[in-house]
Parts: structure tokens; sequence; C-alpha cells
């Protein structure tokens, strides 16, 4: 059956209207697609009584939270930053298994989401799920932070009374509704971004210097890549190191190099970074990005400039399936 979108939002709008009432509504946002379109059509439902909430849990993009917070300030919408970091990272601490850190990030998340509720007496809260988020989480593929029901968690027990407008979507239909809801195109064509952010793209413990290193790759990449328009590309950080060769005369060399190694370079143990770029429409399956020659090499040469303690560059050319989108 053919999408209809001005039917979907205008049932949409019923329905938030319905179910609020006279209460009001947070909506958590990451400044995704999904989010983002949940916020307009909330505000376009229920006016005033929206608050955007953005929660900096620390592992974001290069500027992001103040980037996103504009965006929905320029439409209109009220909106809340909370600085929530050191929560985060001390949830993470000491965590390597990909499930134990979802499961961590998830209950920070719920747990700070519960506390803004409670303080600005909202009555619901407003979530970006969507159906391809269901569908992997049932499945067992991995557990999505925002899919409560599935795994066993009660809204209540964290005070919240939760409403997914998007639910029966995939992706292209919520960039349609974003579309019609009038966003500009660089909030309804955004790439998708994770939940847990940059902690599904570091493998082993998440620190505040593991993530720094991933997020200053991230954006070489992105910005590389970018006339490609990929559906997703980004960088992930692996745990183990790699032996690297350093100039000594260029200051890269870490403090604890053996001293003596030649002279004028010296082997370094590194940090390897992965390149992911993958085509996809609604992310249950994905192709790998055909990225030229010349970008990957312009990519690998800014990362092991810009960044001393990366040694190696990897390109990853598994598809989804057998592999996910997301390393964790």
């Amino acid at each position: 059956m053919e999408f209809n979108v001005n039917e979907f939002i205008e049932e949409k709008l019923k329905e938030i209207k319905s179910k609020i009432g006279n209460g009001s509504a947070i909506v958590a946002t990451s400044g995704g697609v999904d989010s983002s379109v949940c916020a307009v059509l909330t505000h376009k439902a229920i006016g005033d009584k929206t608050t955007v909430v953005f929660i900096d849990d620390g592992l974001m993009r290069k500027n992001e939270p103040q980037k996103v917070i504009n965006e929905f300030k320029k439409l209109g919408i009220k909106t809340q930053l909370i600085n929530a970091e050191k929560k985060f990272f001390e949830a993470l601490r000491g965590m390597e298994d990909p499930e134990i850190k979802r499961k961590a990030f998830r209950d920070t998340f719920y747990k700070t989401l519960g506390k803004v509720i409670k303080e600005d007496k909202a009555n619901w809260l407003i979530q970006g799920t969507i159906k391809a988020d269901i569908v992997e989480t049932k499945k067992g593929i991995k557990t999505q932070h925002n899919v409560l029901e599935q795994i066993g968690i009660n809204p209540v027990t964290f005070g919240l009374k939760i409403l997914e407008p998007l639910r029966e979507l995939y992706k292209p239909e919520v960039r349609l509704v974003g579309k019609t809801l009038g966003l500009p195109e660089k909030m309804y064509e955004r790439m998708p971004f994770p939940g847990p952010g940059l902690a599904t793209r570091v493998i082993g413990e998440v620190t505040p210097e593991r993530v720094e290193i991933v997020r200053k790759a991230t954006s070489i990449v992105e910005e590389e890549a970018k006339d490609l328009n990929p559906f997703q590309v980004f960088a992930v950080l692996l745990k183990d190191k790699a032996t690297g060769i350093v100039n000594v005369a260029r200051g890269f060399t870490p403090r604890n190099v053996a001293e003596g190694f030649s002279l004028r370079q010296k082997r370094v143990l590194g940090n390897i970074i992965v390149v992911r770029a993958v085509e996809s429409k609604d992310a249950i399956t994905a192709d790998v990005t055909k990225i030229p020659w010349n970008i990957l090499e312009k990519i690998q040469n800014r990362i092991t400039i810009e960044i001393p303690s990366i040694t190696k560059v990897l390109f990853d050319i598994t598809p989804k399936p057998p592999s996910t989108i997301e390393y964790i």
C-alpha cells in the first residue's frame, strides 16, 4: 500500500492532541531525522506545550549539541540543553561488552530524562522510535536504547508515559514526513546517527580520550566523503593497537616509546581507525559505498597527520548482512 504522507500527518496530529490533551510533552532529541520530525510534529499538534530536550552525553559529533539547539530555536520550538557528560562516562567506565555498554547508556539516558520530566512537570515523552529500531530489537540483532517494551522495561519505572508517532515508518517515509512538515532539507536529509552516539564507534572501553579520537576522525571522514552523499559514513576506533613509525622531528612520538630505536624515526604502538560507508534505504540491509581511491588516500593522510596517535587506517568492505551498520 502506497504511503500517504498527508493522511499520516493528519492522523498523528489528532493522536498527539488527543493523548496529551491539556498536558505537556518533552521530545528527546539527538538532532537526528527521527527525533527532529517528532519534535516538529508534536509542536504542530500542541504548540508551546512542547519542549525539545537535548542531553549532552559527551558522545556527540563535533559541536553537535549547540548546532541542534540552534536549529530548533530557529523553528520557534522551546529547547533545553542538559549537560550530563560526566554521568555517562561514569556509567560506561570499565565496560567493554557491546550489549552491557548499550544497557548502561540506556539506563543513564532514561534516568536523566525522568529527572527532567519531573522537574518540568511534563506528562509525556515523545520518542523518535521507527520501525527499523523495533524490528532489530525483536530479532535480537541489537537492543535499541529507545525501544523499551521489547526489552522488558516498563517506562513507568522511569516516571514516563511514552508516545512514538513514527514507530510504523522506515527512514525514507520519515524523511518525507519531515519534508512535508517544512523542515529544512539539512534536517530531514541528515545522515543517521545512533542514539548512544560515538559510544557505538569505540570498541572497548569508552573514555573521554578515546571518544575525542573517534570524534576527530569522524569529522574528517564526513568532510571528505560528503560529495558522495552516502547513507552513512563514519570512523570507528578499534581496541587493538598496531605498530607504526613516527618522525621524531615532527614531535609525534608518545612518551612511552623506547629510546634509541633509530636516528630519525621511532616505532610506536598506535591506534587503529576503521572507515565505514554504506548505502541503504531502510537500514535493514546495506551495501558498501564504493569510495574512490583518491578520497580514501586523502582520508588516510588527514587522519594520520591530524591525529598522531593513529598509525593505521582501514576501510570496511562488509555489507549488511552479515555485518551490522554500526560496530556495536
